[in-house]
């Protein structure tokens, strides 16, 4: 039997048919986990959707408020609900916080809902703020009737907007504040979100 020989041209034609077929498969790899990215939470809402209505709701045209809003989605990405409406609060050390407004969501559509919560810490003032809360990781409107405690380090302002987090089991409620008046100092505490109004901020 005779032994086939493989020329150098042969070995070269090989190899660039392997490299050819390797390129082929590692293309239609990469092409195929484009396509199966995630395009985006349909129920979530862009920035400029956020903005749009925290403008209409705040009076105002302003650049703090699109830079925190900004600074928000850099953060935790883009929310699946938001919360317009107001609030008004006071402290010397410890403090009261009462709110009410209008959660708006894309599955869900919009619901009334309420906040309270006490604060404890170095904190004296009063203050009355029209609120943008952007919430994230939220299943049902159910899920945020609880108590969120606050995160810490997470406090951001700019342009006369202030901006917190508030977290409970994966979801997150970060408000956006501006308003007359001063609280000044550090405090902790929680906000305690309800289907109904009620004095009782525990």
């Amino acid at each position: 039997m005779t032994t086939p020989v493989h020329t150098r041209a042969d070995r070269r034609a090989s190899l660039a048919l392997m490299l050819g077929l390797l390129g082929s498969v590692a293309l239609g790899g990469v092409a195929t986990q484009a396509r199966g990215e995630d395009p985006g939470n349909p129920d979530a809402f862009r920035p400029a959707e956020i903005v749009d209505s925290g403008h209409k709701f705040f009076g105002s045209v302003s650049r703090g408020l699109a830079l925190t809003v900004q600074e928000a989605t850099r953060r935790w990405g883009e929310p699946n609900g938001y919360i317009l409406g107001q609030e008004a609060s006071g402290a010397i050390v410890g403090g009261l916080r009462y709110g009410e407004g209008t959660l708006y969501t894309r599955n869900a559509g919009e619901r009334r809902i309420y906040w309270q919560g006490p604060t404890l810490g170095f904190d004296v003032g009063g203050e009355g703020a029209r609120t943008m809360m952007l919430v994230y990781n939220l299943s049902s409107v159910r899920d945020l009737y609880r108590r969120f405690g606050g995160v810490d380090g997470s406090a951001y302002f700019i342009g006369g907007f202030g901006m917190t987090a508030t977290t409970s089991d994966g979801i997150v409620v970060v408000p956006i504040r501006t308003g007359v008046g001063a609280r000044l100092g550090i405090n902790v505490g929680y906000l305690k979100f309800t289907a109904r109004p009620t004095w009782n901020p525990f």
